[in-house]
């Protein structure tokens, strides 16, 4: 026989109703009965289920956010895929797994916590899909955001562009000192990764002098181990291409960038601890085979 149980509900005033009810103060508490057929739950058990699975949003949000959550990572599309659903509101973040630039915005969502809020849509640049330049991206590289039925590109602009217009942990700083530092910093990255590749075809050995700037860079600010104390865009914007040099100067090139430079010695272990960022790395290995080839006719 079926029971009558109290339901429990909330109205709210002050335009709280997109509150959760146990973080409002303008709730007030209204009791209806219903009936659970051969069932018995208390209005207390209620208030708890309820309370669970808010708290679990919660909870994943901050472990997105952390890094804490590993995505199942969708295979690359090729010639031969279909496009997705193109400016159907839904914000695309276009990649390559293994381009150093599409892993700075990568990393930036997975640091954000974005992972349910920007889905990832990878790309085989070897074999790239033609609807990829004639309907998403006229460039035709990565990376690039789809947002708002835009496509943007470049990937300096597109990791200030998710820090500022999507919600998350900020990840520019608001320090004058160091606002201007980011800023000088993110101007040197172009600088940095030719005189490294430079030095990989022979072309000179500029590469001492900028790891040497990094060196100094990491010294400025006293308050932690990235480039300005705390973690920021500007370590994001340098990690991959630290990644991919760190093993091949040292196993093709014979030459060890962290040598007599605990700076950035120390900013690698503590980059390698972020686990937003471990989720985009791929293994040493295949890094430096990538280097190989491409840079074969050099070596």
């Amino acid at each position: 026989m079926a029971s009558l149980k109290s339901k429990v509900s909330y109205s709210c005033s002050n335009n709280t109703n997109s509150v959760p009810f146990y973080l409002s103060s303008f709730c007030k508490k209204v009791v209806t009965q219903i009936r659970f057929p051969n069932t018995t739950i208390s209005p207390p058990k209620l208030q708890l289920q309820a309370l669970g699975k808010a708290r679990a949003k919660v909870l994943l949000s901050a472990k997105m956010a952390a890094g804490t959550v590993n995505e199942v990572l969708p295979p690359p599309l090729d010639s031969s895929s279909e496009p997705p659903p193109v400016f159907d509101g839904t914000t695309r973040l276009y990649i390559s797994y293994t381009c150093p630039y599409a892993q700075r915005v990568w990393i930036t969502r997975n640091c954000k916590g974005l992972q349910d809020k920007i889905k990832l849509v990878p790309i085989d640049l070897q074999n790239r899909p033609a609807w990829y330049k004639e309907k998403v991206y006229s460039a035709n590289k990565v990376p690039s955001l789809e947002h708002n039925n835009e496509v943007k590109g470049e990937s300096l602009d597109l990791i200030k562009y998710i820090d500022s217009h999507f919600e998350g942990p900020s990840l520019f700083p608001h320090d004058p000192d160091k606002k201007e530092f980011a800023e000088e910093l993110l101007s040197y990255t172009d600088t940095f990764n030719k005189a490294v590749i430079s030095s990989f075809k022979g072309d000179g050995n500029e590469a001492g002098a900028a790891f040497d700037y990094i060196e100094t860079a990491l010294s400025k600010f006293g308050d932690g181990p990235f480039f300005l104390g705390q973690f920021s865009l500007v370590d994001i914007a340098y990690a991959p291409f630290i990644e991919r040099f760190q093993p091949f100067s040292l196993e093709v090139k014979k030459y060890d960038i962290i040598a007599g430079r605990p700076n950035l010695a120390a900013w690698i272990k503590e980059m390698d601890k972020n686990d937003a960022y471990k989720q985009t790395r791929r293994e040493p290995k295949e890094l430096v085979e990538i280097y190989k080839k491409r840079f074969t006719a050099h070596l």
